[in-house]
């Protein structure tokens, strides 16, 4: 089962290490090694967030998640998204942008840390409102209930995530402002900056989120349709393909999930240049790390870990409140990436240790009950 589904994993990681020696020795292997580590530890919480999402996809759109959405996660996110930030802050074409990331390296780290508030604005409204939108839903099963309870009852309140979120979006950019008003006016555009990000970030996520929402609502009626669409394709003799079987409610839960995953890649993107600013080395590591949180999100699904361990959605999601924190704070000042590693580490692992407690004692509870039942009836 492990080697089925981190098979492509293992292949890639020494894919990435072999290549990484080619191009610069064993130096560049031990960069794209950490670069790894970082983009797992990071991404941690974006495995389980996501299979909360694949669970409810089916069987094709799974495979299409870890080979068209692992294309896109590591070339697009990895590879390609460092460059067009350049190429729009630096007002370069991307031949030029490319060009200048393997020959000029400490001018292009420059180029994408101007770009950094941005970035932070527009993942850490994105991840903000994910957050904010599973605290304030009233759940069945509550990790922090002294916490979750109150704010469910304030979650009845319409459209009251998207009013806390642009509030935050307000008081950070307001603080680039004051900011700005401290130092003669210098950074009056990266408040401007953040403003437009942050709001691009947030209707993103509306018009998404929104999508998937909506589709996810009418999946249970579209796969019945299907399901007699299969069988009277069967009677007649031609099967019907599998994209039109998977239908609109998974296309959308897929875009949204590579959005998500967009977002998710943000830290681990600016992070790298922590460590190495050659783009070849970071598309190497953070790729690499990226296929295993595909594989670990495909895992938790066929294991059923996410019904096993009831809070680690809860953890996760938490998580991804820190981080967008963290996001939106990076803006102004700097967080180290361990950090920012740890926090959703020691989060997913405190859910799951909960989850473990609760186990135990509804097992205990369970076998006291039957207990009770069979002294019952030896007594009779």
């Amino acid at each position: 089962m492990v080697l089925k589904t981190f098979g492509w994993s293992f292949a890639v990681t020494a894919l990435g290490l072999v290549a990484a020696v080619l191009y610069d020795g064993w130096t560049a292997l031990g960069l794209v090694a950490i670069l790894s580590i970082l983009e797992i530890s990071l991404s941690f919480d974006n495995a389980v967030v996501n299979a909360g999402i694949l669970k409810k996809m089916n069987a094709f759109w799974q495979k299409i998640f870890l080979t068209i959405g692992i294309l896109i996660a590591v070339f697009g996110m990895r590879l390609v998204f460092p460059v067009v930030i350049v190429a729009i802050s630096a007002k370069l074409g991307p031949i030029e942008a490319v060009d200048l990331a393997l020959t000029d390296k400490d001018q292009y780290q420059q180029y994408v840390t101007d770009a950094h508030p941005s970035i932070a604005a527009f993942g850490g409204m994105f991840l903000l409102m994910i957050f904010l939108d599973f605290i304030f839903e009233d759940r069945d099963i509550k990790w922090l209930a002294w916490l979750e309870r109150p704010l469910a009852k304030l979650g009845k309140i319409d459209m009251l995530s998207a009013c806390i979120a642009m509030i935050v979006l307000l008081i950070t950019s307001m603080t680039f402002a004051t900011h700005a008003h401290q130092h003669g006016g210098t950074h009056v555009d990266k408040a401007q900056t953040v403003l437009i990000s942050g709001l691009a970030g947030l209707i993103t996520y509306l018009i998404v989120g929104g999508l998937s929402s909506f589709f996810e609502n009418r999946l249970e009626e579209e796969e019945e349709r299907e399901h007699e669409a299969e069988e009277e394709a069967e009677r007649s003799g031609k099967p019907r393909s599998a994209v039109a079987l998977a239908g609109k409610a998974a296309f959308f839960m897929f875009l949204y999930l590579e959005v998500l995953d967009a977002s998710f890649s943000f830290d681990g993107v600016i992070g790298a240049f922590a460590i190495t600013n050659d783009i070849v080395l970071m598309a190497l590591g953070l790729g690499i790390g990226a296929m295993y949180v595909r594989s670990l999100t495909v895992y938790l699904v066929r294991q059923g870990t996410l019904d096993d361990y009831v809070y680690l959605e809860h953890g996760a999601h938490y998580a991804i409140g820190a981080l967008a924190v963290i996001l939106l704070v990076t803006i102004q000042y700097e967080i180290n990436e361990i950090i920012t590693g740890l926090i959703g580490v020691v989060l997913i692992g405190w859910s799951f240790w909960s989850s473990v407690r609760r186990n135990k004692a509804l097992a205990a509870a369970e076998g006291k009950a039957e207990a009770s039942k069979e002294e019952v009836a030896s007594g009779v």
